[in-house]
């Protein structure tokens, strides 16, 4: 059992869900975010409400850390000031006060989005060049980059989860794109206690048919999904838009962030329920 593991972004709708299975995996959770946190504390946990800008409060509440997962920050397309105040400069010292520190490794919540102007005719995996689809995007790539940088030049570890979409499922591109929480979870347990990762990417999303990304490059982390959103296809395609092959929206790996344009919201576009947001 680890000593001391960080948890950024436990307010959110993800972090909130990984509370407790991080819990279980360490003596003290130290949960965060800019945000309070509504619900009660976990056996273990403590909260130190904090804004990702802050590098001493980050340093910390990162020392003495064995691991620290990264899913603070905004969860969708912002203008650039909003961006780079909580997604790259956030980014930034979460990695330098980890070095600091002596953490071991950092789980981030990368996104699909930091390679969303791929087409979906292109079959990409952990190896494919970045092509972001937004400022938004641009900061994962940015985080991933740093992530590789350290590893190379400091020996810290890191596991980037490139989700795609952990919400319910309700239109078309969800057929591929679902990651169950079920799945969600497991996948952060798998990164926590592989032994040894270095420098990995892979892939957030579940067992699904229509799986659009190839995570084989990354079976050595032991995800190995169950979930699959076949079982919603019926619903789904009867209700779906007439298919367009000429509409990004349905073409790129990123769906409507494709379209939207630079610090407008991607997410409002995705028609999610109102338990997602």
């Amino acid at each position: 059992m680890l000593k001391k593991i960080v948890l950024t972004g436990a307010a959110g709708r993800l972090g909130g869900y990984l509370r407790a299975p991080l819990a279980a995996k360490c003596e003290t959770l130290i949960s965060t975010d800019i945000a309070p946190l509504t619900d009660p504390l976990i056996k273990g946990e403590s909260f130190v409400q904090a804004d990702l800008a802050d590098y001493a409060k980050m340093a910390e509440i990162i020392k003495g850390a064995d691991m620290v997962v990264h899913f603070g920050g905004h969860p969708d397309e912002k203008p650039f000031e909003d961006i780079l105040h909580a997604n790259i400069i956030g980014c930034y010292n979460i990695w330098q006060a980890a070095h600091e520190a002596g953490v071991r490794r950092i789980v981030y919540a990368s996104s699909i989005h930091a390679v969303g102007l791929h087409p979906k005719t292109t079959a990409i995996n952990i190896h494919t060049p970045h092509r972001p689809d937004s400022y938004y995007g641009l900061a994962k790539c940015f985080a991933e980059d740093m992530a590789k940088l350290y590893w190379d030049k400091k020996g810290l570890e890191a596991v980037c989860l490139r989700i795609l979409s952990c919400a319910n499922v309700t239109n078309s591109r969800a057929l591929g794109s679902w990651l169950s929480y079920d799945d969600l979870i497991h996948l952060v347990e798998r990164a926590v206690d592989t032994p040894t990762t270095g420098f990995a990417v892979i892939y957030g999303v579940s067992n699904n048919d229509r799986l659009p990304v190839d995570n084989s490059g990354a079976s050595f982390l032991g995800y190995r999904p169950r979930d699959n959103a076949e079982q919603f296809a019926e619903e789904i395609l009867a209700n779906a838009p007439d298919p367009d092959p000429r509409n990004p929206d349905q073409m790129m790996h990123g769906g409507p962030f494709a379209t939207t344009d630079l610090g407008e919201s991607g997410v409002a576009k995705l028609g999610l329920s109102p338990d997602d947001n």
